[in-house]
C-alpha cells in the first residue's frame, strides 16, 4: 500500500471504531509494520489537531482514537441534545490525582494519604471509567490495586501517565514515592486543567 492509502485506511478505521484502537491491531489488518502505522498516526494528527479542525486524533500509549475538538463541545451537545454532565467532587478529584501519580495503588494507601475513608470516591471513579482494578497486591488479604484508564488519558489529553505535570515533592513525573499527604490543591488543579476539563463528570 502507498503511504497515503495507509493513512486514509487508518483514519477510516479510527473514525468507524469510535473508541481507542491498538496500533498493533491496525498494523496487522493493513499488513504493515507498527512503526509505519505510528508514523501515519503522527501525520494525521498534524493535519487534524491544528486550528480550524473539529476533529482531534489522540495517541493513547499503544493505541489511538479520533474524537471531537473540545472547544466545540457545547455545540455538539446541543446538536445531539445531550445534557452537560455534572462534574466530579473535590474528593473524587483528589483520589483521582493520587491514583494517577502513585499507581498502581491500593485503597488503603489512598486512605492513608487522604486521612479519610475513600470507598465512595473510588467507586464513583470506577463507575465512570477513570480508574480500574489492575490486579492485587501479593500480601495477606491481597488488596486490589487501582490505576488510571485510557478514558482518563483521553479526557485529559494525555498520551501516557508520563505526561502528567511534575510533582514538586518527587521531582519526577509519575514517581511512585512514599507519600504522607495528598497532592496540594494547586497540583490537583494543574493535573485537571486539560482541554476537556469542562466536560469531566463531577458528583452532584
Amino acid at each position: 500500500m502507498e503511504i497515503h492509502d495507509i493513512e486514509a485506511a487508518i483514519e477510516g478505521i479510527l473514525f468507524a471504531a469510535g473508541e481507542p484502537v491498538d496500533i498493533k491491531r491496525i498494523a496487522a489488518v493493513l499488513a504493515v509494520e507498527e512503526e509505519t502505522v505510528a508514523d501515519g498516526i503522527e501525520h494525521i494528527a498534524e493535519r487534524l489537531n491544528g486550528p480550524g479542525s473539529g476533529i482531534r486524533l489522540l495517541r493513547l500509549e499503544d493505541s489511538a482514537q479520533l474524537c471531537s475538538a473540545p472547544e466545540y463541545a457545547d455545540y455538539i451537545r446541543l446538536a445531539l441534545e445531550e445534557r452537560k454532565p455534572p462534574k466530579l467532587s473535590k474528593s473524587c478529584l483528589e483520589v483521582l490525582a493520587i491514583v494517577a501519580y502513585y499507581q498502581p495503588v491500593t485503597k488503603a494507601v489512598i486512605e492513608q494519604i487522604r486521612g479519610v475513608d475513600s470507598d465512595y470516591s473510588v467507586k464513583v471513579l470506577c463507575d465512570r471509567g477513570f480508574i480500574e482494578q489492575q490486579g492485587r497486591l501479593q500480601v495477606p488479604g491481597r488488596p486490589v490495586l487501582y490505576g488510571t484508564t485510557k478514558d482518563f488519558l483521553r479526557v485529559f489529553g494525555l498520551s501516557s501517565v508520563k505526561d502528567l505535570p511534575t510533582l514538586p515533592e518527587s521531582g519526577e513525573k509519575g514517581e511512585k514515592a512514599e507519600a504522607e499527604s495528598a497532592p496540594e490543591p494547586e497540583i490537583v488543579g494543574n493535573l485537571f486543567d486539560g482541554p476537556d476539563n469542562a466536560d469531566l463528570p463531577r458528583e452532584e
